[in-house]
């Protein structure tokens, strides 16, 4: 029974950084929306840098998760 507890837990924490990749997502589309608006001609040059962010964020997430199952079904 105290493994099985210590699976949870530790399953449980490991989730902690897809909540930390969905504020860094947040934080990245924010401020691609806040320089766009206030330089539209630059906004299609920016788009890339932004989906470049955005999958780098978002494997952070994937890691995460991959990890959270590693520990609960390993």
């Amino acid at each position: 029974m105290d493994i099985e507890a210590a699976k949870l837990i530790g399953g449980g924490l490991a989730t902690i950084g897809v909540a930390g990749a969905g504020v860094g997502i947040g934080t990245i589309f924010g401020s691609y929306v806040s320089a766009a608006g206030r330089n539209p001609a630059a906004a299609p040059k920016l788009f890339g840098n932004v989906l470049l962010g955005f999958a780098l964020t978002e494997a952070v997430a994937l890691y995460a998760l991959v990890m959270a199952f590693l520990i609960l079904f390993g």
